[in-house]
């Protein structure tokens, strides 16, 4: 064995424990089994027994087997994570919080963020290629204290796939309804101290609701280096172009919804997203210690005609950014039997960006939330300016174990994050009845400090307890503090302009217990318990008369609830996996110009989410699964007087070899063909439902040299 083989195989030892794929045929668990090690907990691989946090684990084997064609369809294997669909493979993510839009999540490739704080996209995962990963990693909870603002929610950390160690070519293609289409390309070799892998999908659907298509080509190029016998060096390069018609979640009254659901009220609407993301991360052992620096840099942009914002304020924007950043850490491990460990870090990102920002005059028909927008023609300039986002972060974390059965840990991390604002235009700016505000040039900035604190304790060999407390905040995005909405009125617009740069950040605070075991080898579980409470919490009040939004601290919310994952082998050839969660999402001090919801549930945050699978793998390198996958009822409105009840949803996937370098897959999304709504909500005092995809058929072939 080479060199470089040896020297990978040792680092690579760890993670491919936890994110090797099941071998088709075998027995194996996917996202429920207790794996051995996480990679997210600390920034590389750690015992996950010893790692005080709820810390789900997606295979990439899963992901190669599953065939996700929305990441809604995997997220949902870990308990208490879920995804719904908004829009080609945009979506609206649930971890510990209601299904939101807002930026309460972290979104990581290799533990990198994929996108600055200041230019965060709830629609993060699609600039990723998710069917093409190495494995998903998904905390809930806040992780602030290691990653930094967003991560209050949880974090979602994407892996790239490792190198082959000798030459491997895969191509796969994909068939199914409503004019869906997709190509996955893979390759990759090693040779000598070099090892690299290619990845490119190329996915088309014509949608099916009226005016949905759908196109994206994405890549990965991953290259790992052996520098001599005690480092590494890793380079990634991502991208991702997605073209879409966005009107996919276009809500419609229940007539509509059960009678028409192909309809699309938003036909105008529009997304085109490039992202592009390299990195290059050099490790080196230096005895005891290991030094990481990982240089990067980042290029968004969007072009967007939000169908979101069409009743109240229309508008057509481009918003763009880019970034230098460098994450570095030194990590020591000290001798001795309390294997204490230290680690010392600092994250720098510097993204520099801007929005321009056109009205709408639209043409409609029809009125209330039945309203048709059919075409548009472009009014005046209404947001122009180019603002640069700052960060500095220091942090440290620190391990020991005074006991063989007990792990201590704790971390603390210091922010300090800035934008710097040039407006270039002057005054509010007035389009037909909307007026919008301007901010002043200037600078807005923001210093906090972030702890956490967690403990194990090995009650068995095959039992572990844990308690954690964590803290959380996320600092508003450009979008929050500069792009106030429009008002009536010149008064009002600069009143939304002030509310806006006063914004401050969301903090909350977690009290988690758990414990994490196995039964013999054919019964395993995850079980915690936790406490999330928010202030300050940013959440936009929506008028539900007029549809006008503004984005306030308006107070606290509490999210408190139970979370298993477990899984059991029946048979030899039978297994069963279980995600589940139950949860109290609410307002306890929530007073706004609205009314007062204060002790009312939050909208969309149903109390249930679970996902069932029960595998059968009848042959070698066989397998079907059936899934059943409940959401449970929610409140349409913060008033908490409409209710959405809920929906059960049963998909049939399925793969197959037909020679040894060739094999099918195929799945059946929504087998029933039931009726359900991706989401459900308030508009012009109405109930509005967008509904969710019926019954579609997907089928392929993949083959492997």
């Amino acid at each position: 064995m080479n060199m470089f083989a040896q020297r990978r195989q040792l680092m690579a030892a760890a993670i491919a424990l936890a994110l090797s794929g099941p071998t088709w045929g075998q027995s194996s668990a996917t996202a429920t089994t207790l794996p051995e090690v996480s990679v997210t907990g600390t920034r590389e691989g750690v015992l996950l027994t010893e790692t005080p946090a709820s810390v789900g684990i997606i295979k990439g084997g899963t992901v190669e087997l599953d065939h996700p064609t929305h990441p809604s369809q995997i997220i949902s294997q870990v308990p208490g994570a879920a995804v719904a669909v908004t829009n080609g493979e945009g979506h609206t993510t649930a971890i510990r919080q209601p299904f939101t839009t807002n930026p309460v999540y972290l979104f990581l490739e290799d533990g990198i963020p994929i996108r600055s704080t200041g230019f965060f996209n709830h629609n993060g995962l699609y600039e990723i290629n998710i069917p093409q990963s190495g494995g998903i990693e998904i905390t809930r909870g806040p992780g602030t204290a290691l990653y930094g603002s967003d991560a209050v929610g949880g974090v979602i950390n994407v892996l790239t796939r490792t190198p082959p160690a000798k030459r491997e070519i895969s191509l796969s293609g994909e068939l199914g309804s409503f004019g869906w289409r997709r190509a996955l390309v893979s390759g990759g070799s090693t040779s000598g101290d070099d090892a690299w892998r290619a990845d490119l999908n190329l996915t088309h659907t014509d949608g099916w609701r009226d005016t949905t298509a759908y196109d994206r080509q994405s890549g990965t190029l991953r290259w790992d280096r052996a520098i001599g016998a005690d480092a590494t060096l890793k380079t990634v390069l991502a991208f991702s172009e997605i073209d879409q018609e966005t009107g996919a979640n276009a809500p419609l009254i229940y007539e509509d919804y059960q009678d028409n659901p192909t309809k699309n009220n938003f036909p105008i609407a529009f997304r085109k997203v490039s992202a592009m993301r390299l990195s290059s991360s050099y490790e080196k052992e230096i005895g005891a210690s290991l030094l990481s620096i990982t240089p990067y840099v980042r290029d968004d942009s969007m072009n967007l005609l939000a169908s979101f914002s069409l009743s109240f304020d229309p508008t057509v924007y481009t918003v763009e950014n880019q970034s230098l950043g460098l994450m570095a850490k030194w990590r020591t491990d000290f001798p001795g039997a309390t294997r204490a460990r230290l680690i010392a870090g600092a994250d720098i990102d510097v993204s520099p960006g801007g929005r321009k920002e056109d009205s709408l005059k639209v043409t409609t028909s029809g009125s209330g939330a039945s309203r048709l927008f059919s075409a548009y023609t472009t009014g005046p300039r209404v947001y122009d300016y180019d603002v640069s986002f700052k960060g500095i972060s220091p942090y440290v974390h620190g391990e020991i174990s005074p006991s063989e059965r007990v792990r201590l840990s704790g971390g603390l991390r210091y922010d300090h994050l800035s934008y710097d604002f040039s407006n270039h235009l002057s005054g509010s700016v007035s389009s037909g009845t909307r007026v919008y505000g301007q901010s002043a040039d200037g600078s807005v900035s923001f210093n906090h400090v972030s702890p956490k604190l967690g403990a194990t304790y090995a009650l068995a060999a095959d039992t572990h307890l844990f308690a954690a407390y964590n803290h959380g905040f996320r600092a508003p995005s450009e979008g929050q503090l500069f792009r106030p909405s429009s008002a009536s009125n010149a008064a009002a617009a600069d009143a939304l302009v002030q509310a806006a740069r006063d914004l401050q950040p969301i903090k909350a605070d977690q009290f988690e217990v758990g414990v994490k075991g196995q039964f013999g080898t054919a019964v395993n579980y995850d079980l915690s318990l936790y406490n999330l409470e928010k202030r300050d919490d940013i959440l936009t009040f929506r008028n539900t008369s007029t549809n006008f939004t503004q984005a306030v601290n308006a107070g606290k919310t509490s999210h408190r609830g139970v979370e298993l994952g477990a899984g059991m082998q029946l048979a030899p050839k039978f297994r069963v996996d279980v995600a589940y969660s139950y949860a109290v999402h609410r307002y306890t001090d929530w007073n706004t110009s609205g009314g007062d919801f204060s002790g009312k549930e939050i909208e969309s945050a149903p109390r249930i989410l679970a996902n069932t699978r029960l595998t059968w793998t009848p042959i070698k390198d066989a397998r079907i699964q059936l899934e059943w996958v409940s959401i449970g009822s929610y409140w349409m409105n913060a008033a908490n007087t409409v209710k959405y009840p809920g929906h059960d949803l049963f998909n049939l996937r399925g793969n197959w070899p037909i020679s040894r370098d060739v094999s099918a897959f195929g799945s059946i999304n929504n087998l029933l063909d039931e009726r359900y709504a991706d989401s459900a909500s308030i508009s012009s005092n109405t109930p509005v439902y967008s509904p969710g995809l019926t019954r579609a058929l997907f089928l392929g072939l993949e083959a492997k040299w």
